[in-house]
């Protein structure tokens, strides 16, 4: 038993071993990945333009990332392929070096993506707050409808009639069966109208020329030295943490969905080991396709590997065996397919004005902030991490102004109480909540309600203690808690 294998929990060997048992189920997943391959091309197609390279280089990487990632264990249903982010961040390697040192930088990014699942990286995924998902969400939906506008733009005027066609049969046909998935239907419709009807649209061969054989073994054709490592690790990096961070995204997306859980460690290393594969067999890096997941979780019902795997399997064999079939396919159908995953992948919940009147504003931002970088930038990577800093900053702004001070008297003593947290925010406020010059010549800081969380608090507390002593007054700080006191040893009156 492989240890991918190994590491499947019962439920999920149960859930690919009961589909291959059960034909109906069996025919779901191998529909979704159909559906999903022929959704696959024309955009691959189109990152490769985007990265230099020729498309037989995206669809051989689809080939690969999804095959590969299916048997290592990466999340159930989740299309990983040759990726619009990942494609942005290598275009200037190829123009400066070649698609060579391409191949070889996507070996590195799977290595340092094997390399960060082993130290647990996966795990940060907790920190992302939830008004960021939810940014994540509504601005990959955004983009993959805004991404179909080139296709509408200049375009003869029957592509609009067959897109609404398309769209009605994805939304209407499920309410007829769903033992075809619609989006399967729609393509096949409108692609026989317009082969029938002799429609000129734009089609799918006119995206790039597909490839006429398999993808073989190939070693990078670099130098092996510390020159090329210096050349290509910047891009391996680059591309190691923003696909890293668009698969773990996506795979919380799909854990939601489908009310199922994943291993991201497991994922993270599926991802890292699929790059590795891709790099030898001279494909483009990858990450997941989070519209083309949506087009097989949500559309078409897919839920298990055998739906990832037979994605690739397709795609190249469609690409290979039947490219002049395929190339005939409207862009039109695709479009279609599209405009409806973007709309059922929106959270409208999230924008409707009970929702909005009830969050906290600054939730409302973080979420605001992440879409809107998102589609500017057309980078999810740059969106989640912008509404990761804003919700970081907002909580630190927050939780700063919680820190109250109380003055009481007693005797020939003044005692402050301190209530709150002090860290690096709020602890920079603390210094001026003291009456240096009135305060009576003995001081209590009692600190029992407090906790200090880092080296600026232990900080603020000596330049409160120098102060008092220019007075010619004496400081006592009691109450601090085992761990803030245990920091207060360590640290005080060494850090000035």
């Amino acid at each position: 038993m492989s240890t991918a294998t190994a590491e499947l929990t019962p439920l999920q060997r149960q859930s690919v071993l009961r589909t291959l048992k059960t034909p109906r189920l069996l025919k779901t997943e191998l529909l979704a990945g159909l559906v999903v391959s022929l959704a696959l091309i024309p955009e691959v197609i189109a990152f490769t333009v985007i990265a230099g390279v020729d498309p037989r280089v995206g669809i051989f990487a689809s080939f690969t990332m999804s095959v590969v990632i299916a048997i290592t264990g990466g999340r159930p249903a989740m299309i990983s392929a040759a990726a619009g982010a990942v494609a942005l961040i290598v275009a200037p390697l190829v123009r400066t070096h070649g698609v060579e040192y391409l191949f070889a930088a996507v070996v590195l990014a799977g290595i340092i993506q094997v390399t960060l699942a082993v130290l647990g990286v996966a795990k940060l995924l907790r920190f992302i707050p939830r008004q960021v998902m939810i940014g994540f969400v509504n601005g990959l939906a955004i983009s993959i409808f805004w991404a179909q506008m080139p296709e509408l733009r200049n375009v003869p005027w029957m592509v609009y009639p067959l897109v609404i066609l398309g769209v009605a049969i994805v939304c209407f046909f499920p309410k007829i069966t769903k033992a075809v998935p619609a989006p399967l239907i729609a393509i096949v419709v409108l692609t026989a109208i317009t082969i029938f009807a002799k429609v000129a649209v734009p089609t799918v061969g006119e995206k790039g020329e597909l490839p006429d054989s398999l993808p073989l073994f190939h070693l990078p054709g670099v130098p092996l030295d510390l020159q090329t490592l210096k050349i290509i690790a910047p891009y391996a990096i680059a591309v190691a943490f923003v696909g890293l961070l668009e698969s773990l995204l996506t795979a919380k997306l799909v854990d939601d969905i489908t009310d199922t859980p994943s291993s991201k460690t497991r994922e993270s290393w599926a991802q890292g080991t699929a790059n590795i594969v891709t790099g030898f067999f001279g494909g483009i890096c990858g990450c997941a396709m989070i519209g083309q997941t949506m087009v097989g979780v949500k559309v078409s019902g897919g839920r298990t590997r055998i739906s990832t795997a037979f994605a690739g399997i397709f795609m190249l064999l469609l690409a290979v065996l039947l490219g002049d079939i395929v190339a005939q396919i409207p862009m039109a159908a695709l479009v279609a397919v599209m405009i409806v995953v973007s709309a059922t992948t929106f959270d409208w919940h999230s924008i409707r004005p009970s929702t909005l009147k009830m969050m906290p504003k600054s939730e409302t931002f973080v979420m605001a902030i992440t879409v809107a970088l998102t589609v500017i930038t057309s980078n999810l990577a740059i969106g989640v991490g912008a509404g990761i800093l804003s919700a970081m900053v907002l909580f630190a702004n927050r939780v700063a102004h919680l820190v109250t001070v109380e003055r009481t008297p007693e005797g020939e003593t003044m005692i402050y109480k301190v209530n709150g947290e002090l860290f690096f925010a709020s602890s920079n406020d603390l210094y001026t909540q003291f009456d240096y010059a009135q305060d009576p010549e003995r001081v209590v800081i009692d600190m029992s309600d407090s906790h200090l969380w880092d080296a600026s608090t232990v900080a603020a507390l000596d330049s409160i203690r120098i102060k008092y002593e220019k007075y010619g007054k004496s400081v006592e700080i009691r109450g601090l808690n085992e761990a803030s006191q245990k920091m207060q040893d360590r640290l005080g009156g060494k850090l000035s």
